[in-house]
């Protein structure tokens, strides 16, 4: 909650610092600044109320809890980046086609060096508590704040031709530079935003961390149908394990709370559901009903026929089928 009040007391003040800074030199660029802080200030309302809500616990309607609320906020911050992205190009494009006076560039490169300065120190702060906490929503802030060390720069280079050439169309072309970036950073943002709300599988390397987990104990046979999804910094693990046919109901359990218990000490806020399965039985039972393939000890000797008694194979194949 401390990163998402420090973001919005530092978007706020860079918000008025630019827009005073543009309507006193006239610069599109600074005013288009002016406008991307604006829009920052109001993403980083939307992560501050998106934090409180993602934080409260599961209850009887959320049984998964509040999480997803963070990749809504980051689908509206996205939007708020396009429109302002668009309004840039508009203005910029206004001042091209009507040769607008240059801007007082001197007071410009001050107020956006001052603002590259603070967006940096802000946002490596929130990349770092976004990094503790796991959220979307305060990560979607930083990188907001990165885009605009960026776009800030732009801004100075533009503003510095303008200074030295005097041609007046440096200043809106910076603006769509900068436009051009935000475009970009929207975009990412959508992408990262839309991944837990359709539910996409973890990244790979913390599937490695599930698979090497769940083989980590030679009781476990073999596994399949692991599945995975995020909401929020909340990380939702199901899968089957194989076990031996003979192994006891109380040592199946306890099996499976050691197998979480590894889990959740290479991934941080993890849901576990792990469901056991009689290992032959299983394969017998995809075999059978399924079409799964023909397991080896089922195979037909010359003169023999296949007996489903005789199933028994230590590679489980099937990944997919119920």
């Amino acid at each position: 909650m401390n990163a998402a009040r420090l973001s919005i007391i530092s978007n706020t003040t860079l918000t008025i610092i630019k827009l005073v800074a543009g309507i006193m030199t006239g610069s599109v660029s600074v005013l288009s600044e002016a406008a991307h802080s604006a829009t920052d200030l109001m993403a980083s309302w939307i992560a501050f109320f998106s934090v409180r809500v993602s934080e409260q616990p599961a209850d009887e309607k959320h049984p998964y809890g509040h999480g997803k609320v963070e990749s809504l906020s980051g689908m509206a911050e996205a939007l708020l980046i396009f429109g302002a992205a668009g309004y840039i190009i508009y203005e910029s494009i206004f001042r091209i086609l009507h040769q607008t006076p240059p801007p007082k560039a001197d007071i410009g490169i001050a107020i956006m060096t001052f603002s590259m300065i603070t967006n940096i120190l802000v946002s490596e702060y929130l990349f770092k508590m976004a990094k503790t906490t796991d959220s979307l929503a305060l990560e979607a802030d930083a990188q907001h704040l990165r885009t605009d060390i960026f776009t800030s720069l732009g801004v100075v280079i533009g503003l510095i031709l303008v200074r030295l050439t005097r041609i007046r169309w440096m200043d809106p072309a910076a603006a769509i530079v900068v436009a051009l970036m935000i475009f970009h950073a929207a975009t990412q943002l959508t992408v990262n935003a839309l991944a837990p709300l359709m539910d996409a599988n973890l990244p790979d390397e913390e599937i490695d961390v599930i698979k090497r987990n769940l083989l980590s104990d030679k009781r476990v046979l073999a596994f399949h149908k692991l599945r995975t999804r995020k909401s929020g910094s909340s990380r939702i693990i199901d899968a089957h394990i194989l076990v031996d046919d003979n192994l006891s109901l109380v040592e199946a359990h306890a099996l499976t709370e050691l197998l979480e218990d590894r889990i959740r000490e290479g991934l941080l806020n993890c849901e576990i559901t792990l469901h056991t399965e009689p290992y032959r039985e299983e394969q017998r039972h995809q075999y059978l009903f399924h079409g799964g393939p023909l397991p080896k000890e089922m195979e037909k000797p010359k003169d023999e026929k296949a007996s489903p008694d005789n199933i028994g194979s230590k590679e489980f194949r099937d990944s997919d089928r119920h």
